[in-house]
């Protein structure tokens, strides 16, 4: 895999995009219609349908990926609450609250970071 560092942000070729989508799809965070269409976009890898998987898979990412500011309201909300019980909520919350502060846009959950990924490398996933 060939990796470049331009200005911090990781670009990449098509073999190590297509290792970001495995990753992504196989995090248990990862919502169940994204994890289809990234499995649909690593099958159309090298084929005719290629361009179309990579387009619906860029227009899912962009709907699914949660800001740090998301990550917080979730963490703060009773439905957390339910899935990760109390302490693990307010632990949740403490660590959106800390990566906000050192900058980070988005969660960093495995689904939200291969997200990321994805859209600092949309013309890698377009070409």
């Amino acid at each position: 895999m060939y990796l470049l560092c331009i200005k911090g942000d990781m670009i990449m070729d098509k073999k190590g995009l297509v290792q970001v989508v495995k990753e992504m799809i196989a995090a248990p965070s990862c919502y169940k219609d994204l994890q289809k269409i990234g499995q649909e976009w690593v099958d159309a890898v090298g084929t005719d349908k290629e361009k179309a998987a990579a387009e619906k898979l860029l227009a899912e990412v962009k709907a699914d990926i949660n800001t740090v500011d998301d990550l917080i309201e979730f963490a703060a909300s009773s439905e957390a609450v339910k899935i990760f019980g109390e302490k693990g909520a307010e632990d949740l919350e403490a660590h959106g609250r800390q990566i906000k502060a050192e900058g980070a846009t988005y969660c960093d959950c495995g689904a939200c970071a291969g997200a990321e990924k994805i859209l600092k490398n949309e013309s890698v996933l377009l070409s």
